[in-house]
């Protein structure tokens, strides 16, 4: 369908117990097109008491569908994940329009998202417990798995299905219900995505979707009422922290998906060809607009200048452009405040010496677009080194030792995801135990898979998504003693 019919046909109203209904004081706030800056379309505004009647429809519903079999429930999300995978065209579309990556970009998303919903509706039914004899024994030991009650899911704007799919997969799986606030930049996919679960067959109450203009509002009464058992977040650090410490004090179960500041180490028995491949897919995938984004590029002296001459001949073939246009490889930041920021390191970054050997320079027109960019010779106290540039940014800096470019690698508080670039397995084994971070590549530049636990450490944030252990943050433990 055309760019106007599908705006039409995505619902702009609160998702709440079941039933599309406006916000209770009919406020709506705009969805914006980063291409243009112009509107798609407008939204239903979430109040807090829009939330209240969310969390009541949860907590209603959550008995039912926790009693609700493996099975079934595994069906359910079966049964969305085939509808996304149908209309995965409308899904991409629509990211392009509100996010503004490359319809390439989008594409990849709604795989990957969807992927996410067929991955836990087959550990629906491997949720397990354990029976054994107590060791004096005295008894037998019982433990078993329950659902954490009702959740609540703060998304991000970057990946606006797939960070939906990666938290409600899992909760639905375990019998959860599961009220979402996605980012007022791309409420649309999360939207479109709950009428695939109304289609799908999920109960009324176990899912609600709440768009709003002002979140802490919106959230800040949710965080505090003691029938919410789980808040998981993905996004920046200093929201996460303000966010667990709300979550304090109601004692709640809490995943954190925070920022990043990704290492890729290339060391000089490289395969320089493999490692620029893998660096062009860590740093411009997403736009560089992602939390496992590779954001500093620690090369060895003795390849770096024939590193960066291959880098440079790669991300210039990068076209600018709205995303939704078939021959742009490179979309808008979601932003003019984002764009900003990406201006201001990257100046920042060649004031204190370094030197621009690829873009850096804002476009004219509308949109808020910034080429790709490679910075070369970064010097330490460049900011684009300890802060998340998230844009198509490459700042590169030398080492000469295993120790340096360790020592590189952790210079940061963050701790998501890293990458290394070697042929020495000795090596590798070596930098997967000295480098601090939850993820690490090892000659691959994409790392992110529906079947591994994706999370970090340090001020990355805390818990796991994803693999098997994606399922564990919605599970309570339970022993029971039995003679």
């Amino acid at each position: 369908m055309d760019t106007a019919e599908l705006i039409r046909s995505v619902p702009t109203d609160l998702f709440l117990g079941g039933h599309w209904v406006p916000a209770e004081n009919g406020n709506t706030f705009a969805v914006r097109d980063p291409a243009t800056g112009d509107e798609l379309t407008r939204v239903a505004d979430a109040s807090a008491g829009d939330a209240s009647v969310a969390l009541d429809a949860a907590v209603a519903a959550g008995p039912g569908w926790a009693a609700t079999s493996p099975r079934q429930r595994g069906e359910i999300l079966r049964s969305a994940f085939e509808k996304i995978t149908a209309r995965a065209d409308d899904f991409a579309h629509l990211m392009s329009l509100e996010m503004g990556k490359a319809l390439p970009e989008s594409r990849s998303e709604v795989a990957y998202g969807a992927e996410f919903l067929r991955w836990f509706s087959e550990e629906a039914v491997r949720i397990a417990g354990r029976y054994t004899q107590a060791p004096a024994g005295t008894g037998r030991i019982l433990v078993t798995k329950q659902p954490v009650g009702p959740c609540l899911a703060i998304t991000p704007w970057n990946f606006p299905l797939a960070m939906g799919t990666r938290k409600i997969g899992p909760a639905f799986a375990a019998g959860c219900t599961m009220l979402v606030k996605p980012a007022s930049e791309t409420p649309l996919t999360l939207m479109l995505l709950a009428q695939i679960f109304a289609e799908a067959g999920l109960p009324e109450g176990v899912l609600s979707v709440l768009p709003t203009s002002h979140a802490s509002a919106v959230t800040g009464p949710l965080l505090d009422d003691p029938r919410l058992r789980k808040l998981t977040f993905t996004g920046s650090t200093g929201v996460g922290r303000s966010l667990a410490e709300a979550a304090g004090r109601s004692l709640l179960r809490t995943s954190l998906e925070l920022g990043g500041n990704a290492p890729f180490l290339v060391f000089d028995d490289a395969d320089l060809d493999a490692a620029v491949d893998g660096a062009v897919a860590a740093k411009l995938r997403n736009g560089g607009e992602a939390c496992t984004a590779a954001n500093r590029f620690h090369v060895a002296n003795s390849v770096k200048e024939e590193f960066v001459t291959k880098l440079l001949d790669k991300m210039a073939t990068y076209r600018v452009g709205p995303g939704t246009h078939p021959d742009t490889t490179l979309g808008p930041l979601i932003n003019e405040s984002q764009r900003n920021t990406v201006v201001e390191l990257v100046d920042d970054a060649v004031s204190a010496g370094a030197r621009v050997r690829l873009g850096g320079q804002v476009p004219d027109g509308p949109g808020w677009f910034y080429p790709a960019t490679v910075i070369d010779d970064v010097p330490q106290q460049a900011r684009i080194l300890h802060e998340e540039v998230f844009g198509p940014v490459a700042a590169i800096s030398g080492f000469d030792t295993e120790d340096e470019a360790i020592a590189a690698a952790n210079d940061t508080e963050y701790g998501l995801a890293a990458y290394v670039f070697t042929k020495d397995l000795d090596r590798a084994l070596r930098l997967s135990d000295a480098i601090d971070s939850g993820i690490l590549g090892v000659n691959r530049g994409v790392v992110s898979d529906v079947a591994a636990p994706f999370g970090g450490v340090k001020d990355s944030g805390l818990g796991r998504e994803g693999g098997s252990e994606g399922i564990e943050e919605y599970l309570d433990t339970k022993y029971i003693a039995l003679p």
